[in-house]
């Protein structure tokens, strides 16, 4: 485990705490406490009982005495500051990996290309990473830091992302493909690469990864915000129930004061789930970056939370990316030997993973390449027109290795039947979800080698954990509905898209939105940025180009394609932290509401007594007692609150049943115990 991580473990840091300290004073402005119509509410009340406070220093001896009041005042500060605290850490761990992230973005020296001339010789100089424009290209060598993103467009080389990513294991990026994206503020560690810019100054990945981990960009989500329009419904709800005590206390004769009323009121209300909520959802942010995944809205996070299906690609994803040879079938009459050692000759000069793992198996068997048989070979390498590659060896013999169509298509040209067979062997391999590759020789078949994806260790585990939280799993694929329906029964995915296209992506998970689902697409090349776009939670790689990481929500630093179950599970956390202190704090009320009414009036209707269940020493304490309760719980539950509710794939209904047992059942015993014990210690006082 990286130093970042082993930090991120920490819920209080001592530097943080001491920056969330002060932070929780300023958070006392008006102005910051408005977003929060809970906590803005016991504000007014704190500014009013100072009023109070001041009032019965000049003289004022209805509202009981100055020691009273004055606790009331001071504890509903301190409830304020709690509450103030518990969104400050959240933020401030949030900063911690901003600040670290900040230190990559030093100003960075840039080896600039520039075009000189007619011919266009490039010519390299010097200049700070801040004078870079969307489109120059530049040159990374060993030990340089790449200044800014871009795209590779020459060369390959082994980065250091651990700056970005956390983790030392470096990564291989390379011109074409899918992982020729690099990012500003790693670092080269071996060969050269010539990069082009793909980012304006400040619009950096980087600069962006900043912005969003310090909460500049953090929205409220709909969830969020529909629980903040509930509360503020609670409140108000409150401020009537405390305000008709009024008439019913002068019918009982018993005066009730400012500072009751307000104790009253600022109990009543969902404080502990205001209290808490922003930390709730910055939290929630925080523990995807802390997963290493960079999230663009705390939406993204939430919906991730109810997804109903996710699309993920077959290669890399569900298979470890790369096919593997796994047998070699010789054609009746030929020897075995002679088979392998063409397949041998055929692959030399082929640089795929494929064609490699087909020399590996030939070492495996005991084959060798003979280096006497390529003096004056002249390999064909493979081209999409063809799908054959080979080699030409002296005395005109030929050797070509491809698609089964392909060879069977040079075959018939030169007027010899295809080997029943070996056509039989081919549709074999194709139903076992296999790929069958044919070798000829002066257009006779050989042979076929069978290629083989491998599935991931453990995949089919994962998939269960999904289906478990209730999401349905559809692979994508450009094999044949043959293979891939072989690969997606081996896997365990639910459904499949074979042969797929980029328009077939976007428009299954169009399809599956009209139905009123919830869509998550995982990917990493240009090809996926329509579905990325389109889908409720889209997750680019880290590795992947630009415009992958642009039209996704999200985007996964480890380059880990089954890392959505991780976010998945974050997103129900999410949802079940913030349901849980809800119920907690709802059922917290039930228990102050029958620790102070019946106390208040319980002198001058003695029929109240029936209700006094805590048998509280007095209207006084029982006041002083709950809201001290009140104050105290926020922060005994902001551990919960960033580390989220721990989350169990089972039922729905079994889910609400252990809610509501543990947080709802809890959340009343707590309080009664809790203002119990206080009101015997403040006993002694009054």
């Amino acid at each position: 485990m990286s130093k970042r991580k082993r930090k991120a473990n920490r819920l209080f840091e001592p530097s943080l705490v001491k920056q969330a300290l002060k932070q929780s004073f300023v958070k006392l402005n008006p102005k910051s406490l408005a977003h929060n119509p809970v906590m803005f509410t016991v504000e007014i009340g704190t500014v009013v009982m100072a009023a109070v406070c001041v009032w019965i220093l000049t003289g004022e001896k209805s509202q009981g005495t100055l020691m009273y009041n004055l606790l009331i005042f001071i504890i509903l500060f301190i409830t304020l500051l709690f509450a103030n605290f518990a969104e400050a850490i959240a933020e401030a761990r949030g900063k911690a990996q901003a600040d670290s992230l900040r230190k990559t973005r030093e100003d960075t020296p840039a080896k600039k290309v520039f075009p000189v001339g007619e011919i266009f010789v490039d010519e390299v100089k010097i200049v700070p990473s801040s004078q870079l424009k969307l489109g120059d290209v530049f040159i990374c060598e060993t030990g340089d830091i790449i200044p800014m993103d871009g795209e590779i467009i020459e060369g390959l080389a082994t980065i250091d992302e651990s700056a970005i990513t956390g983790e030392s294991a470096p990564v291989i990026r390379e011109a074409g493909g899918d992982k020729s994206s690099v990012t500003g503020g790693t670092k080269v560690l071996s060969d050269k690469i010539k990069v082009k810019v793909t980012t304006a100054p400040g619009e950096s990945f980087l600069d962006k990864m900043i912005a969003l981990v310090e909460g500049a960009s953090r929205q409220k989500t709909p969830n969020e915000i529909a629980l903040t329009i509930l509360l503020a419904g609670f409140t108000i709800i409150f401020i009537v129930v405390c305000v008709t005590l009024k008439p019913f206390g002068d019918y009982a004769n018993t005066p009730i004061t400012i500072g009751a009323f307000i104790s009253l009121f600022v109990c009543l209300i969902p404080t502990t789930i205001g209290g808490l909520l922003s930390a709730i959802g910055i939290a929630g942010m925080d523990r995807a970056l802390r997963a290493n995944v960079i999230t663009k809205s705390g939406k993204a996070v939430e919906t991730a939370g109810d997804l109903d299906t996710l699309l993920l690609d077959k290669t890399g994803t569900i298979t470890i990316g790369n096919r593997k040879a796994t047998n070699f079938w010789p054609a009746k009459n030929v020897d075995k030997e002679i088979f392998i050692e063409a397949c041998i000759l055929a692959s030399l000069a082929d640089e795929t993973p494929e064609g490699k793992s087909i020399l590996e198996l030939a070492h495996l068997n005991g084959n060798k390449p003979n280096s006497a048989q390529l003096q004056d070979a002249r390999f064909i390498p493979f081209t999409a027109e063809t799908r054959s590659s080979g080699v030409d060896l002296p005395g005109g013999i030929k050797i070509r290795k491809g698609a089964s169509d392909a060879i069977k298509s040079i075959v018939n040209r030169a007027g010899i039947s295809f080997p029943g067979e070996t056509d039989e062997r081919v549709k074999l391999i194709a139903k076992d979800g296999g790929t069958p590759l044919v070798v000829s020789q002066n257009e006779n078949v050989l042979g076929v080698i069978e290629l083989q994806d491998i599935i991931k260790p453990g995949i089919q585990e994962r998939f269960d954990r999904l289906r478990k939280m209730g999401v349905k799993t559809v692979m994508v694929t450009g094999d044949n509905p043959l293979t891939a329906k072989y690969i997606a029964t081996k896997a365990g995915v639910d459904d499949f898209i074979a042969e797929a296209k980029p328009e077939d992506k976007m428009n299954y998970i169009k399809k599956e939105q009209l139905g009123g689902k919830l869509v998550a697409m995982m990917g990493d090349g240009t090809n996926d940025a329509p579905a990325l776009a389109q889908a409720d939670v889209g997750v680019a790689m880290n590795s992947g180009t630009q415009a992958a990481k642009e039209a996704g929500n999200m985007v996964d630093l480890d380059n880990d394609p089954t890392k959505l179950i991780e976010i998945v599970e974050i997103g129900k956390q999410l949802l079940m932290t913030r349901g849980t202190l809800t119920t907690f704090s709802i059922a917290n009320d039930v228990a102050k509401y029958f620790a102070i009414v019946p106390a208040l009036f319980i002198v001058s209707i003695p029929g109240l007594q029936a209700l006094n269940i805590m048998r509280l020493h007095s209207p006084e304490s029982a006041i002083l007692s709950a809201v001290i309760f009140n104050a105290i719980i926020i922060p005994l539950l902001i551990p919960l609150a960033l580390k989220g509710v721990a989350y169990k794939p089972i039922g729905a209904s079994a889910l609400l049943r252990r809610n509501l047992l543990i947080y709802g059942l809890g959340g009343i015993i707590v309080p009664f115990i809790g203002i119990k014990l206080i009101d015997m210690l403040v006993a002694t006082w009054f």
